[in-house]
């Protein structure tokens, strides 16, 4: 079992920038890659950030491809999201996810994730 607990989320007016945090307890981090999803009120979860076991191989949705950048500390267990340039539309619930140990498979796919946090709020004003 991994458990996942998310911190760093707020208010920003726009154009700003917060840093994700979220960290795991329970096995060895280094083993799991690692996403983050949001979910605004009234829409489906979608996929944000996604990150193998090494951080050597990555994945961002278009939507924040170059304003965020998804990174890990495996000596800390920690994943971090580094949100740059926030607009209004980004503002959503996110959460960080776990893969099943050892798996890298279709990892924009959240039902291909293991082990969810309980999600951080991240409000963006314009």
């Amino acid at each position: 079992q991994v458990h996942l607990v998310e911190s760093g989320g707020g208010l920003v007016q726009a154009g700003g920038s917060l840093r994700l945090s979220c960290a795991a307890s329970g096995r060895t981090f280094s083993n799991y890659a690692m996403g983050w999803f949001r979910q605004a009120p009234g829409k489906v979860r979608e996929f944000v950030a996604a990150i193998n076991w090494s951080g050597g191989s990555a994945y961002s949705a278009d939507s924040v491809k170059d304003r965020f950048t998804i990174s890990r500390d495996n000596a800390k267990n920690t994943v971090y999201l580094q949100m740059n340039s926030l607009k209004p539309e980004d503002t959503a619930v996110y959460y960080c996810a776990a893969q099943d140990a050892g798996r890298w498979y279709r990892p924009t796919i959240g039902d291909y994730y293991a082990y969810w946090g309980q999600g951080t709020q991240v409000t963006v004003s314009s």
